[in-house]
């Protein structure tokens, strides 16, 4: 039987929303499954309402567009359901029965009591991840909000493992055109220091990844192959 998930993303600007949602999709890919992507946002500032919608299987897909009936909602800022900042309102608006929501929040947030009934009809799985606080303590900054999301994301769908992930990861911040030599001692000097900060960035990235995945198999949400098992734990 295929395995199929259709992921609503939505958060804020300045989260990474895209391209967690763009590393966790790459990922998938890297791991033999199929994926498509779709980012949807409207002023480019802070804080504005961010979304994207992930396809994910290990067959082919055929549809590309906006998900109106997820499987999985993530909310990577709780104003998403607090203040409403998502185009899509309320936060779970076509979530099917027995749908998961991954909020990043480091408790279970007290909803409306019409959400929780609705929520509660549906079956759905409310998973809180502490996305901000894993990013901080793992990674000493917020920035890495987005990896955590997206390490839980991974170990709840199944569809890859740490290694794919790992690739997805270093080939959206070092990019196919980084130079890792040069012709000049001088150059090699920049270069050198350059390629130091990005493995930096990039291990701090994976540690938090890491650490989420770990966080959602402690927690019971994960769906994974012995592979993404051995990988994840080693």
């Amino acid at each position: 039987m295929a395995i199929r998930f259709n992921i609503r993303m939505a958060g804020v600007g300045g989260q990474g929303v895209v391209t967690g949602s763009h590393i966790f999709s790459t990922a998938v890919i890297n791991a033999g499954g199929e994926s498509t992507i779709v980012p949807f946002y409207g002023s480019e500032k802070r804080l504005a309402p961010v979304e994207s919608y992930v396809r994910v299987s290990d067959e082919p897909i055929y549809e590309i567009g906006e998900i109106t009936f997820p499987h999985i909602i993530m909310i990577f800022h709780p104003q998403v359901i607090t203040h409403g900042k998502s185009y899509t309102n309320p936060f779970y608006f076509g979530l099917k029965q027995e749908g998961v929501a991954l909020i990043n929040h480091d408790r279970p947030m007290k909803l409306e009591p019409d959400q929780a009934r609705e929520l509660e009809e549906l079956n759905a799985q409310l998973y809180y991840l502490p996305a901000t606080k894993l990013s901080l303590d793992v990674a000493g900054i917020d920035l890495a909000t987005n990896m955590a999301m997206v390490g839980a994301i991974g170990a709840i769908t199944g569809l890859t493992n740490m290694e794919a992930l790992a690739q997805a990861v270093k080939d959206r911040f070092l990019g196919k055109g980084f130079v890792v030599s040069g012709g000049t001692a001088a150059l090699d000097s920049v270069v050198e220091r350059k390629f130091k900060k990005k493995a930096e960035l990039i291990d701090k990235n994976l540690a938090v990844v890491r650490a989420a995945w770990e966080y959602a198999v402690d927690k019971g949400w994960a769906k994974e192959s012995k592979e993404a098992v051995s990988v994840a734990t080693a």
